[in-house]
């Protein structure tokens, strides 16, 4: 089992999360925006964090920069999670510091596979 935070403005996309990560056997910590989403990094160093782009007082871009750039949260893998979808999304977000690329609506084999990929093995 291990510790995935989730930072999304959006409750019910949380919710969705948490139980397909939870029903996997991860345990789940949770942030309405990246600023929040940087304190819980940095306080519970979670496996892997999954972060959506758009969300208010700090954008998932900006958090991610953040994690990055601090020696205690750096190695943390950052998943996009986001709505953008279109060709070259993926590229884009992986150009700007995250990790991986997951796009919504969810795709449950999908987003388990990515999970999968980072927290297998640690």
């Amino acid at each position: 089992m291990r510790k995935i935070l989730i930072v999304d403005d959006n409750a019910k996309n949380r919710k969705l999360l948490k139980v397909i990560l939870e029903s996997h056997g991860h345990e789940t910590i949770e942030a309405d925006n990246g600023k929040e989403g940087v304190r819980l990094a940095k306080e519970s160093k979670p496996a892997l964090v999954l972060m959506d782009v758009q969300m208010p007082e700090m954008d998932g871009i900006e958090a991610t920069k953040i994690l990055h750039s601090e020696d205690e949260t750096a190695g943390i893998p950052v998943i996009a999670v986001t709505s953008y979808a279109m060709k070259g999304d993926k590229e884009k977000f992986l150009a700007t510091g995250f990790t991986d690329y997951v796009s919504k609506p969810i795709d449950v084999n999908e987003f388990i596979r990515v999970i999968d990929k980072y927290t297998q093995g640690k």
